[in-house]
């Protein structure tokens, strides 16, 4: 792998005669995904986001565990004592960063950090470093009315409480209810008192809840590729299909959230990826159908700007506000943190062809290939009746017809449908009336019976 990196380098002066550059990557992703086992589809996707060099780093430190990070729960303790408590107790432990002023990070423990009494008590949450990141770039307030679209299980929602100081309102929404639970859990364990827990399709809430908050977090449910150290499987799992299909889900809830803001508010938009489908391709798509534009997030001096070209594509220059977060460079899982500001309620003229499912199929037949057979034709002539839609879902507006009668035959519709169908009847026949037979009109005397 070494050499192929050194001669993708310097390619025209240190390739072999013959050789193409497509031949040396296509060597590197099968050598790479033998080696760290990945699904070679996983790492064409990390070398086109990268390039073969960083694309290597990130997978080889994806494969290191992150530290363990806690956050001090200000509401009840201070980072200093709390510190001072733990290390009483033998824990070793160091300020996270600077640019945290309630991170703690834990090298080693001779107890469970998730069971010492301090943790029972409400006085630390254990939080990635990378999670706190879209909370402090959204920067809430006290007395504001903030949204959390993907709340469980409530770090994000404590922090965001946190730093209100228990003022305002926080709707902590989740669309599993199961997972509410561990919301709620964590909520009363830190002493959150201004906290509303629901569980509602986020899709939903932008019509249901329009322009009521002064601030929206959502941190939207993703592929997961920036969190493989955390959850291995992903390597084996995900594949570009289930990528475009979150894609959907994704553009969805972002136009939810910019609605459910009032003009002038705003919104966080972040995913534990390092997808660019899932990240600018998102925020692009939204920049598009809302009046809104992208700022800098002041409270993070840190972290690669976003990417404004991918192959063909061309994106807004604004997304280069953007942040990105990497584990070979930040030693912090893979994320994504874009902070908008909606300017009006103006909703674009553009026609919302891509928040639908079968705009994703289509997008798949673009990357990955149309390998759906056709169906064959069966012996019953209702087989042949079948009409298959056409691939342009966007356009596609007329509704099958179904042929009563046939299908009244072969009951294929239902029963209440049958019952209105109208069939044609045959035309009546004129009935033939047999001639009635003569009966003759002599009277037979039958003998009478005798008396006993």
């Amino acid at each position: 792998m070494d050499d192929i990196l050194e001669v993708l380098a310097e390619f025209k002066a240190r390739r072999e005669p013959g050789r193409t550059r497509s031949e040396y990557i296509e060597r590197l992703t099968l050598d790479v995904a033998e080696l760290h086992g990945y699904i070679p589809e996983l790492v064409e996707l990390f070398i086109d986001h990268f390039g073969p060099t960083e694309a290597l780093e990130y997978i080889v430190e994806s494969d290191k565990p992150r530290p363990l990070v806690i956050r001090a729960n200000t509401l009840k303790t201070r980072r200093k004592d709390l510190a001072a408590a733990l290390l009483k107790r033998g824990v070793n432990l160091d300020p996270l960063a600077t640019w945290s002023k309630v991170g703690l990070k834990i090298y080693d423990s001779p107890i469970p950090i998730g069971a010492t009494p301090e943790y029972l008590a409400g006085h630390y949450m254990l939080q990635a470093a990378s999670s706190m990141c879209p909370v402090m770039a959204l920067n809430p307030g006290p007395k504001e009315r903030v949204l959390d679209m993907s709340a469980a299980p409530g770090g994000k929602t404590s922090y965001i409480a946190q730093l209100m100081k228990n003022t305002g309102i926080v709707i902590a929404n989740d669309l599993r209810p199961d997972r509410q639970k561990a919301t709620i859990g964590n909520l009363h364990r830190l002493g959150v008192t201004n906290a509303i827990v629901c569980y509602q399709d986020g899709r939903q809430l932008g019509s249901k809840m329009k322009q009521y908050f002064d601030k929206v977090l959502l941190d939207s449910p993703c592929s997961g590729l920036g969190v493989i150290s955390r959850d291995p499987s992903v390597k084996v799992q995900r594949t570009i299909k289930d990528v475009l299909q979150t894609v959907v889900l994704q553009k969805q809830l972002i136009l939810s959230a910019v609605d459910a803001l009032k003009d002038g508010g705003t919104m966080v938009y972040s995913t534990c990826s390092v997808c660019i489908h899932e990240n600018e391709e998102v925020v692009n798509y939204l920049l598009t159908r809302r009046d809104v534009k992208l700022v800098k997030t002041e409270t993070l001096d840190f972290g690669k700007p976003g990417f404004t070209r991918y192959k063909q594509k061309r994106f807004h220059p604004s997304l280069e506000l953007t942040r990105r977060f990497y584990p070979h460079v930040h030693n912090m899982d893979g994320f994504y943190v874009a902070k908008i500001v909606k300017v009006t309620s103006k909703i674009s003229d553009v026609k919302d062809e891509v928040a639908s499912k079968e705009l994703a199929d289509s997008m798949l037949e673009d990357e990955v290939g149309n390998s759906e057979e056709k169906p064959k034709e069966g012996k019953n002539k209702s087989e042949k009746r079948i009409v298959q839609p056409s691939k342009d879902y966007s356009k596609d507006k007329r509704k099958l017809q179904v042929n009563l009668q046939d299908a009244k035959d072969n009951k294929q519709v239902p029963k209440k449908a049958r019952k209105n169908a109208k069939v044609a009847r045959p035309a009546p026949q004129p009935q033939v009336t047999k001639p009635k037979k003569k009966t003759s009109s002599k009277k037979v005397n039958l003998p009478r019976r005798k008396k006993l």
